[in-house]
């Protein structure tokens, strides 16, 4: 779910068989900041993932870099294809990266975690990737 300055609201959903919530929550942060079409765009993304907020706010990205995309327990850190189209996105913006507590009645939050749970049903029924853009 985007919001722009005018007011607009511009919903953007979509789904993969077989993945993970970590992934989702990526890839839906990754394809809004892919979504916008000017740059240096001033942008905050709210999500309910932990893990998404706190690789950007606790420089865990630059850590993973430096240790050549490994944890500090020496372990590959995973969603690297994510983290990497992340990194490259964000640095054509400014992005604040902000935490909302999921399933608490946050109005955007709820949406999203709606479309999300559609978009699961979807991918019963259909077993493929399906972008909705609206």
């Amino acid at each position: 779910m985007i919001h722009v300055p005018t007011g607009k609201v511009r919903d953007i959903a979509g789904g993969e068989a077989h993945t993970t919530n970590n992934r989702m929550e990526m890839k839906a942060a990754l394809e809004a900041l892919r979504s916008l079409t000017r740059s240096k765009v001033r942008v905050a993304i709210y999500s309910d993932s932990s893990y998404l907020v706190q690789a950007f706010n606790q420089n865990w990205l630059e850590r993973w870099q430096r240790n050549g995309w490994r944890t500090s327990a020496r372990k590959e850190v995973e969603n690297q294809d994510l983290w990497q189209g992340l990194l490259e996105v964000a640095r054509k913006h400014s992005v604040t990266w902000e935490h909302v507590k999921g399933h608490a009645g946050h109005e955007h939050n709820e949406a999203c975690d709606q479309m999300a749970r559609e978009q699961s049903e979807l991918q019963a029924i259909d077993g493929g990737a399906s972008p909705v853009l609206g």
